[in-house]
């Protein structure tokens, strides 16, 4: 046990000293990251390759254990380091990938490719994950999931590193809560690969935790999320088979959750999965007047809750794990709608209201509409389909002005209002569409049916080729007078 201490302790040493040596270098080669008043709100250059303070500091710390004279030691050291001898050729693909990000640039094609790499390359070293629940998988479905797994927690620390301290934070929790197993499973190798990236990250913190002098980095947040990563696989193996990978997932919850809500707002609003956005939680806490040393807090504090969970999820009987796992889950879901993501708001309140079922209603009706329309060859017979169709879709009147043609089914309505979509079409031709506010319209049908409409009328009877866009929507008083008189009021 007192080896362990001394990995910890060495670690914490060696980067207490190296930490303000390659800031102080990397501030002399130019690796630093610059401010730009969006996402990066730090007001100076800040150097941005802590990640390779953090990893010397770990390498060197188990080299120093390795060779040191111990006496009467009772344990099998040799035996207990070989997880991090073997795990070396996958942890210096990570580092290098993170270091060369952070000095010249990578594609996330490039940044991924190097990571499957790695993940592959601790596959082959015995980090896999060979259970899911508590049913044992065969080789041709551990693969995929343990890169799936590895890849995962890569980029979710480094999707969360973007406050001071926030990411190296994480990582101690997590990397703890890891070593804590280890000395219940008795897992030499789990303990010995997470023992000095504990003391690495926390003498890493005393110049990283706000106002940092240093970031991690790419090579910092990829280096310590493979690593937590990897850990979780051991963990996994320790564990009994009906805990399987669900203690580690609670252990590293924060960013795993923070990286899926990411993944799905973007979704959500139609933006690149791999763009920055300043919608992460701790970008929420921020927003709601938070300082960045409170925000860091109260994540740590999460992290402290989920780490509590883990390892009481990963010891309990089997009766109650499922409640652990239930009542975290709860605690984090209140936790999320405390952040106010309007996204998920508005995607429930369709989901819970109908509204998304009225909308996809309403898509295929225009499709139906659409093909219907194509098939008439007269202004007679399209006028027919068109009239039908507005009455299916809630549109109260419509008048069509077409070649030699008028076409006119424009109601008295009760109200004092209604409100107009004007479609011009060419030579003084015309298309309005006439409907009442109160009516049931959904808004896919006025964005989308307008130019369905001025396509097909531009194009077979006028004979031109026009990508037509609806006027402005205008509210018109009096619907109830002769469409001529409201035609003439209109233009």
């Amino acid at each position: 046990m007192f080896i362990l201490f001394d990995v910890t302790c060495v670690a914490f040493l060696l980067s207490l000293i190296l930490t303000p040596l390659i800031r102080n270098l990397s501030n002399r080669l130019g690796f630093v990251d610059l401010p730009d008043g969006n996402r990066k709100s730090h007001p100076i250059s800040i150097p941005r390759v802590g990640g390779l303070a953090v990893a010397l500091a770990y390498g060197l710390s188990l080299i120093f254990v390795y060779f040191a004279p111990y006496r009467n030691v009772t344990i099998d050291l040799p035996r207990g380091l070989s997880g991090a001898l073997s795990l070396a050729p996958a942890v210096g693909v990570i580092l290098l990938t993170g270091l060369i990000d952070d000095i010249r640039g990578l594609k996330p094609l490039q940044k991924l490719a190097a990571e499957v790499l790695a993940a592959l390359l601790a596959y082959s070293a015995g980090f896999r994950i060979d259970s899911v629940l508590w049913l044992p998988i065969g080789e041709w479905v551990s693969l995929p999931i343990t890169v799936l797994w590895l890849i995962g927690c890569t980029n979710a620390l480094n999707l969360i590193d973007g406050m001071d301290g926030l990411a190296a934070g994480v990582g101690v929790f997590a990397t703890l809560t890891s070593f804590v197993a280890a000395l219940i499973h008795g897992s030499l190798e789990l303990a010995f690969v997470t023992a000095p990236l504990v003391g690495a990250l926390m003498g890493f913190l005393r110049y990283n935790f706000n106002p940092a002098s240093i970031f991690l980095g790419d090579s910092g947040s990829l280096f310590i999320g493979f690593l937590l990563g990897c850990f979780g696989t051991l963990w996994g193996q320790k564990s009994a088979t009906t805990v399987g990978m669900t203690a580690p997932l609670i252990a590293l919850a924060l960013p795993l959750l923070d990286t899926t809500l990411a993944i799905v707002r973007r979704l959500l609003r139609g933006q690149p999965i791999f763009a920055g956005d300043r919608g992460h939680i701790h970008h929420r806490l921020l927003d709601q007047g938070l300082t960045p040393r409170k925000a860091a807090l109260v994540l740590y504090s999460f992290c402290g809750l989920a780490a509590v969970m883990s390892l009481l999820q990963d010891v309990a009987n089997n009766q109650y794990r499922g409640l652990i796992v239930i009542l975290f889950a709860a605690s984090a879901w209140m936790g999320v709608q405390h952040l106010g993501y309007a996204e998920f708001g508005i995607t429930s309140k369709f989901v819970l209201r109908g509204s998304f079922r009225r909308m996809v209603d309403s898509q295929m009706s225009m499709q139906q509409f659409e093909r219907t329309l194509h098939k008439t060859q007269t202004p007679e017979e399209a006028w027919g389909v068109i009239r039908a169709g507005m009455e299916k879709f809630g549109i109260d009147g419509v008048r069509l002005r077409i070649g030699d043609h008028d076409f006119d089914s424009v109601p008295a309505l009760d109200g004092d209002k209604c409100w107009q979509v004007r479609v011009p079409l060419t030579d003084g031709q015309f298309l309005n569409l006439y409907y009442a506010p109160e009516s049931d319209v959904q808004p896919v049908v006025l964005a989308y049916l307008p130019k369905v409409l001025a396509h097909f009328l531009a194009t077979r009877f006028t004979g031109a080729s026009i990508n037509a866009e609806p006027a402005a929507v205008v509210p018109q008083n009096n619907l109830s007078i002769p469409s001529e008189s409201l035609e003439n009021k209109i233009a």
